[in-house]
């Protein structure tokens, strides 16, 4: 594509790498990626793919801005308290660069439209803080052959995994969510503002390596890091067999088995 001077000057330190250049811009220029959840993980993915220029970003999220996710929602402000995070997203998108395209969807995933959504992006960046809308968000993108890159942060902690066809699936991870009392949420638990920067800045990252067909996937292992003891740890992924979405003998063939409760937050 023929850049405009305006966006040689924005996209120069990308075009000047040897692995990007300006056919790799270009492809940031024209992929689309769903980013579920605009919360602590969300807010810093959302602002490096609209400045790296991913051309179309989606997000959904049916949430309002409150004074609790300041803290580490970077993406929000204090004079957007009580918008939509879909509408804030959107909003501060616009101000960082008008190459991106926003579009705000503003209602809860379920499985009546989840498998929709997903198809009509590239690309699906989950963000949400809750096993029911990450094992939907995994079985859409595994049904609809799409590429999941998949983060989670909780107290100093953080996970990062990529999901693509071919390779393990967030259920070979977790084969089906615990119980609700084992699992606090960042409310009940609380979390490191920046560790959510950390995890969706590296999610963000792993993004854009999916687009452009760079370096090594992170498809087939599991990112750990612990922020408390400084240590990151890069372990092997494999797929499960007996999976029930990607094993030998799959009995997940829709979303039927979701109940209409999933929701993003974060």
């Amino acid at each position: 594509m023929d850049f405009s001077e305006d966006q040689i000057r924005r996209y120069a330190r990308h075009i000047i790498l040897p692995e990007v250049g300006g056919t790799g811009q270009a492809r940031l220029l024209g992929a689309k990626v769903l980013v579920v959840g605009a919360g602590g993980l969300g807010s810093p993915l959302i602002l490096y793919l609209a400045a790296a220029g991913v051309g179309t970003i989606g997000v959904v999220d049916d949430d309002s801005v409150d004074l609790t996710n300041l803290q580490r929602q970077v993406l929000h402000g204090t004079d957007r308290i009580g918008w939509s995070k879909a509408e804030s997203a959107k909003a501060a998108v616009a101000a960082i660069n008008p190459d991106v395209s926003v579009a705000a969807h503003r209602f809860r995933l379920d499985a009546g439209n989840a498998l929709d959504l997903v198809g009509r992006y590239d690309i699906v960046a989950d963000g949400s803080d809750n096993f029911p809308t990450r094992f939907l968000v995994n079985d859409a993108c595994r049904l609809a052959g799409k590429t999941l890159v998949s983060a989670a942060v909780l107290r100093f902690d953080g996970q990062l995994a990529t999901f693509k066809t071919g390779g393990p699936c967030y259920r070979c991870l977790y084969a089906a969510p615990p119980p609700d009392d084992e699992t606090p949420t960042c409310a009940q638990a609380g979390v490191l503002g920046a560790m959510a920067g950390v995890m969706g800045s590296l999610q963000a990252t792993e993004v854009l390596k999916e687009i452009l067909g760079i370096g090594d996937s992170l498809s087939g292992h599991l990112l750990i890091i612990d922020a408390l003891s400084t240590t990151i740890r890069k372990i092997r992924l494999r797929p499960d067999p007996a999976c029930p979405l990607c094993g030998a003998a799959p009995s997940i063939h829709d979303l039927s088995m979701h109940r209409s409760t999933a929701h993003v937050c974060g």
